[in-house]
């Protein structure tokens, strides 16, 4: 069985892997997805300023309620919507999706999907 930080340290070894290249080939933004044990966050970096855009999370008190969580697959459909309509309002188009090591799968895979159907392009 792998320990649990040695797990989440090889995660974070692939995470810095991706930046690393997504800093060095991209000009766009970086829209970055993350998961906690309660909550799902989304923010989008400007990397050349150092500025973040956007940012958004299950946490705001306007955030639409879930009857099952707030870390859900559902949740994460909503937040890729949020996160969309915020980036138009803030003159954002074109991202590239930075999932932080972790496999594009279930929530990740839900909130890229939503996010596109909101108008981001990735």
């Amino acid at each position: 069985m792998i320990n649990k930080t040695a797990k989440n340290s090889k995660r974070l070894r692939r995470a810095e892997r991706v930046r690393y290249k997504l800093r060095q080939t991209s000009d766009r933004p970086r829209l970055v997805f993350n998961k906690t044990n309660r909550y799902l966050t989304a923010q989008i970096i400007d990397d050349a300023k150092g500025v973040t855009l956007v940012y958004a999370t299950t946490l705001e008190k306007d955030f639409p309620k879930h009857e099952n969580s707030k870390k859900s697959k559902a949740a994460a459909t909503e937040l890729g919507k949020v996160v969309a309509d915020k980036a138009k309002k803030a003159g954002v188009s074109q991202v590239v999706l930075d999932r932080s090591g972790m496999v594009y799968h279930g929530r990740i895979a839900a909130f890229a999907d939503s996010a596109r159907e909101g108008g981001l392009e990735f």
